[in-house]
């Protein structure tokens, strides 16, 4: 009498094909999840720069106090989203924000970093090729040294 079941070649065989499944999806796996952290990286350069430029609005429009010959753009980051006073508002304490709060580098190495500080700042003074923190905050670039899919260092996005 033969009783039912699966002989241990028939085992071995199997596992050796869902290893070899395995193998060849973990790379695009991988893939995949480097794209979604170059997509929040492009979306959180986009959303901050465009918090840095309307800040510089307002401050050219006079809606922020601004001393002579500066450039118009936030001291730090963490203006955009504490907020400045209006100064063309004649209610006082009225504040200006531009950001409900700063987005993190998906590439940080540090999740328990604030988001305003897991950037790099480039100063309005600062040379495009060499960005250095200075006065204001011109730009934001992230600090990893890892290439993007596209062969571009992030830090240059």
């Amino acid at each position: 009498m033969r009783t039912r079941g699966f002989t241990l070649i028939e085992l071995v065989i199997t596992l050796a094909i869902i290893g070899l499944l395995a193998t060849a999806a973990l790379p695009l796996a991988q893939l995949v999840a480097k794209r979604e952290k170059e997509a929040q990286l492009r979306s959180a350069l986009h959303e901050i720069r465009g918090g840095l430029d309307a800040y510089r609005l307002a401050a050219q429009t006079g809606h922020i106090k601004q001393e002579l010959g500066a450039s118009g753009y936030p001291p730090d980051l963490k203006s955009l989203y504490a907020g400045v006073d209006d100064q063309s508002n004649p209610v006082s304490g009225v504040k200006l924000y531009f950001l409900r709060r700063i987005p993190r580098d998906p590439f940080f190495p540090d999740g328990t970093v604030p988001g305003e500080e897991s950037w790099g700042l480039r100063s309005y003074q600062s040379p495009p090729d060499d960005p250095q923190p200075g006065d204001d905050v011109y730009d934001v670039h992230s600090l990893s040294t890892d290439k993007g899919l596209n062969g571009v260092p992030y830090r240059d996005w």
